[in-house]
């Protein structure tokens, strides 16, 4: 079994998806104790964003790829490779601005390759059939009733930006994060220690064979 651990947020110690996702590899590791474990961290090395150069690699024969789409075409070439390569991919997705950080957003920009991660012809996927686990964080509350209810575009976002992929995200999302450290949001701390104490739970029961003890 193999697992690939992807990172996106830029707030390093202090980000709570980074704390979710080593959570989670920790309970896979504990689950699958001859595993392998890949990681990438968007939030440090980000992926180039596709460009006029590069972009057009998806939309040129190989054999007339100039030197810059050459090089964009063979780095999504080894990122759905990675992909392939996993049983499980975990992605750790706060939420910036309302969206998905930009690093997410190149990621899957450099996934949907023809030939690659979906069939031209049949518009059939090429990366289904693995787990794909999502640890949504979120420094508001986004929830039906809230004042900004349907103002999370990340969460809504990634299955349709992967769908072509075959890739199918199930979420296990923490909000109101910022609540500890935000004054104004300090009434809001109890709703996000029951929002995180759920997400860890459902995270610490994600590979637990059924009926075992926990």
């Amino acid at each position: 079994m193999h697992l690939l651990h992807i990172d996106s947020s830029i707030r390093g110690d202090w980000s709570v998806s980074r704390r979710l996702t080593a959570r989670a590899v920790d309970a896979w590791r504990a689950a699958h104790p001859d595993g392998t474990v890949a990681y990438r961290d968007l939030g440090t090395e980000p992926l180039p964003h596709l460009d006029a150069d590069g972009g057009l690699a998806r939309m040129t024969p190989a054999n007339q790829h100039t030197p810059a789409q050459r090089e964009s075409w063979q780095l999504s070439e080894r990122l759905v490779d990675e992909v392939k390569q996993a049983d499980v991919v975990l992605l750790g997705l706060p939420l910036y601005n309302f969206g998905a950080p930009s690093s997410v957003k190149s990621w899957v920009d450099h996934l949907i390759v023809p030939g690659l991660a979906y069939d031209p012809t049949t518009q059939e996927g090429l990366l289904g059939g693995r787990d794909f686990v999502v640890l949504a964080t979120r420094g508001g509350g986004y929830g039906e009733g809230t004042p900004r209810y349907g103002w999370d575009h990340a969460e809504p976002w990634l299955p349709h930006g992967l769908s072509l992929t075959g890739m199918q995200p199930r979420f296990i999302t923490a909000e109101l994060t910022l609540a500890p450290s935000v004054p104004a949001m300090a009434e809001l701390i109890p709703l996000h220690e029951a929002s995180l104490a759920a997400a860890e739970k459902e995270i610490d029961n994600l590979w637990v064979p059924a009926g075992a003890a926990r």
